[in-house]
């Protein structure tokens, strides 16, 4: 895009799962929308999360009923939306009774079943555990219940694939320098990260989903002082080889309090977090602490017969969650609803911020937050991402996806049919269009991935760097070796040599 060239109804600052969402809903009502984020979607907060579409049954014991009651309800609206991405999963809940007595977590399981209407996931019952079984031999009983998992990043990037499917457009690494009013609108200034490159364009409405960076952008492009403050709150997850067999999961309580999960992860792992800690500094510095990884290690080995050491991990994550300050004492008390601020001091060009928020609740903060700006667009449409599949998600059933992958694409090894499905659904046909053998796939670099799956993610999801394909769209990076990162790396050198 030239200098000057568009004047767009909304434009939204922050590719993360709220300003893709937004940007989706948006561009879904008829409004033309432009999204810029300063790096890759999804490329702070919104891959760094615990994978999880649930209630937050925890957020009961703070008395958060209606934000529990509403994530509840959108579990299964997200379920539908995606079910290559999004499925059931059953948590356990190993009962120590010095920490909770069995009362009250009856209590808080029979309110996170009947919160909300529950259609699709099992309700949740007492049960026992087998002695010869993962945990700890004095853990004998305890209790079970549904919430669902996610691919975090994925979910984003689809969010932005759906909004450009009707219509918006998508800037990535693309930094807003300065926004003003004037004239009855906004005046953007943007600047593309690789090449320096500066265009200007309007719009009507600005939305500031920075996530993080949420305060920053009132000083560094807004020039004005943030209505709100936030809490940096970092959580930090460990990945170790899968430390128990089966599909479910196990949420572990703490003598502290807090709880953490065990997730199972990419088939082979197992994925351990999180964290709840204060962290000052920029974002995207964030890391994970000596002082973390011995907390999770040690709270896992209190509860499982295989003990973990610190070499069995195979890789670290931190995300900063921007949560709104209301001045809880503790981190993990911190409310994890979201808020927004509108600023319609020149009617004609309104400005929302978005505070706060987790992942489950993104869809129903974007329509609210769309609500809002369409006060000044009476001739948009209703939302439609309530019934909207996102890209890929029109299937029946994964089961039925990969039957329908295994006939069109005979050739395909099982192992490689499964990922497709779970990371693509049905845009796996599109990718693998007109291919008729593994041969035909180009370049193997290694744990599956071709060379026709970077050219699919570079031409259809905006990814450039090692990093967005390996960790982001996909998470081979976990299996993948050095060698087979250089070979890409190269790959994503040379094609851009090429295309300059």
């Amino acid at each position: 895009m030239t200098a000057n060239q568009s004047d767009y109804d909304l434009v939204v600052i922050g590719g993360g799962i709220n300003g893709a969402g937004i940007a989706a809903d948006a561009a879904g009502r008829g409004l033309k929308v432009l999204l810029c984020e300063m790096n890759d979607l999804a490329s702070s907060t919104s891959s760094k999360s615990s994978k999880l579409i649930h209630g937050g049954l925890r957020y009961l014991e703070y008395y958060e009923f209606r934000l529990v009651r509403e994530a509840l309800a959108e579990r299964e609206v997200l379920l539908k939306k995606a079910p290559h991405i999004i499925w059931p999963l059953r948590f356990q809940l190993p009962h120590r009774p010095h920490l909770r007595p069995a009362w009250m977590i009856r209590a808080g399981l029979f309110l996170y079943d009947h919160l909300a209407k529950r259609v699709s996931l099992s309700p949740s019952r007492s049960i026992r555990f087998a002695p010869e079984g993962p945990l700890a031999s004095h853990l004998t009983h305890g209790f079970e219940y549904s919430d669902g998992w996610v691919d975090d990043a994925r979910l984003v990037v689809l969010n932005a694939m759906l909004a450009r499917n009707h219509g918006a457009t998508i800037m990535t690494r693309t930094r807003c320098t300065s926004a003003r009013r004037g004239n009855g609108h906004w005046q953007i200034e943007l600047e593309n990260q690789t090449t320096q490159q500066l265009c200007s364009v309007s719009c009507k409405a600005l939305v500031n989903a920075a996530g993080p960076w949420v305060t920053q952008l009132f000083d560094s492009a807004l020039h004005t002082p943030s209505p709100k403050k936030i809490r940096l709150v970092k959580g930090s997850h460990i990945i170790v080889p899968k430390i128990h067999e089966g599909p479910h999961a196990y949420i572990l309580q703490n003598e502290d309090g807090r709880v953490v999960f065990v997730l199972p992860y990419e088939e082979q792992y197992s994925l351990i977090g999180t964290t709840d800690i204060e962290h000052f500094g920029e974002p995207d510095q964030a890391c994970i602490s000596d002082t973390e990884i011995d907390y999770l290690i040690s709270v896992v080995n209190e509860h499982f017969q295989h003990q973990l050491h610190r070499e069995d991990i195979v890789s670290t994550f931190s995300g900063v969650r921007p949560l709104l300050d209301d001045e809880a004492d503790n981190p993990q008390a911190v409310s994890r609803d979201y808020t927004f601020e509108m600023d319609s001091s020149d009617t004609s060009a309104p400005l929302l911020s978005v505070f706060g928020g987790k992942i489950t609740t993104y869809r129903k903060l974007s329509e609210a937050a769309v609500n809002r700006i369409c006060e000044h667009f009476p001739a948009a449409g209703p939302c439609l991402t309530a019934q909207e599949n996102l890209p890929g998600g029109d299937i029946a059933s994964l089961s039925t996806l990969l039957n329908q992958l295994q006939t069109a694409f005979p050739w395909l090894p099982e192992t490689l049919a499964k990922r497709y499905a779970r990371t693509y659904g049905t845009l796996s046909l599109q990718m693998l269009e007109g291919i008729q053998g593994i041969d035909e796939m180009g370049q193997h670099f290694g744990a599956g991935l071709y060379t026709a799956e970077v050219e699919y993610l570079k031409t259809q999801e905006w990814a450039k760097s090692t990093d967005d394909i390996l960790w982001r769209r996909t998470k081979l990076g976990l299996q993948m070796s050095d060698e087979g990162i250089q070979m890409l790396n190269a790959h994503l050198t040379n094609e851009e040599l090429s295309a300059c």
